[in-house]
């Protein structure tokens, strides 16, 4: 095990595709902090779900696997998920969590059907197709590591540069609309960074479990503070974290896929986040409790000596005339 672990650090193609998750994996929390503070998580598990007939269907028409033609794909097929549900709220009295469910597992469903039909087409360039279900980092070609560490280098820094516009989308956006912003064009770049976040990502965590690693770090760095500026930052490093430790750990052991181990180790930063957080965490809010308590039982026993032996002897006069 321990040789395994040295051999990422001494081969330089698989320091590049550790780069590359690391790089996802800070992108994605990034992305997510937003989605997270939009009240959109489930959008992304959507758009994952929906991107899937996108990726099969760019392998048919082209018989190769690239990693940008299922990028387009999927990103085409996820623009027309977010226009069924768009459409399904709007035309009809379906709520939004519901139109979510409808279009996932539609899209899902057809994109199961492809996958199956392409398994058993008898093309020889199909094989490792079927790891973009659950991921498998260590499958990244050079190439697809350079896509995926540019992409998410850009959507970084994107939101670095419209950094104050996002924040105040998130948080009133009728308050940026009166101010003069462009509110649609905002959350419309959003999603679509979201989408893409979410595309870029299949790869190495899969398409059944990339939205954990867009919200959980979000949500866990949301326990260590209230400023958005500190909050987007941890969640970068927490996802950056659960895409290394994922993939170093995939590729360590044979047939392990890349999603599941990820979204452990995001769960394990999670859990340590909820319990051990300074003032949101639980242990810290226990703590907190018992000493508020010990202060109000120190304050009964000094202020006003002999209140409670008084209302003690009032509270046992008061039965005794009842009995």
């Amino acid at each position: 095990m321990l040789s395994s672990f040295t051999s990422w650090f001494a081969d330089p193609n698989l320091q590049w595709i550790l780069m590359g998750s690391l790089l996802l994996g800070l992108g994605s929390g990034v992305i997510g902090s937003f989605a997270y503070l939009r009240k959109q998580s489930l959008l992304g598990d959507a758009l994952a779900h929906a991107a899937l007939p996108g990726i099969c269907i760019a392998f048919m028409l082209s018989g190769v696997k690239s990693m940008g033609l299922f990028i387009l794909g999927a990103i085409i097929s996820g623009a027309l998920a977010t226009f069924g549900i768009h459409a399904i709220t709007r035309f009809s009295r379906i709520k939004q969590d519901a139109a979510l469910g409808i279009v996932l597992s539609v899209f899902f469903g057809i994109g199961v059907v492809l996958m199956t039909k392409i398994q058993h087409s008898g093309n020889g360039n199909q094989s490792g197709l079927d790891k973009y279900m659950f991921g498998q980092a260590a499958s990244m070609m050079l190439s697809d590591v350079y896509l995926v560490g540019a992409v998410s280098l850009v959507l970084i820094l994107i939101c670095a540069l419209l950094f104050k516009e996002f924040k105040l989308v998130s948080f009133d956006p009728g308050f940026a609309r009166g101010m003069g912003m462009k509110t649609a064009f905002l959350e419309q770049l959003l999603l679509l960074m979201t989408v893409i976040a979410v595309v870029i990502g299949i790869q190495a965590v899969g398409v059944v479990l990339v939205a954990a690693l867009l919200i959980t770090p979000a949500v866990a760095a949301r326990y260590w503070t209230d400023r958005l500026g500190v909050m987007v930052v941890f969640a970068g490093v927490f996802g950056g974290l659960s895409g290394a430790v994922g993939t170093m750990i995939s590729g360590t052991l044979s047939n392990l896929p890349t999603g599941p181990v990820t979204v452990l180790a995001a769960t394990l930063l999670f859990t340590v986040s909820a319990l051990f957080a300074p003032n949101r965490g639980l242990v810290a809010k226990l703590m907190r409790r018992s000493r508020q308590r010990a202060a109000v039982r120190q304050w009964a026993g000094t202020a006003e000596p002999g209140l409670g032996a008084a209302a003690s002897r009032r509270y046992a006069g008061e039965r005794s005339a009842d009995s």
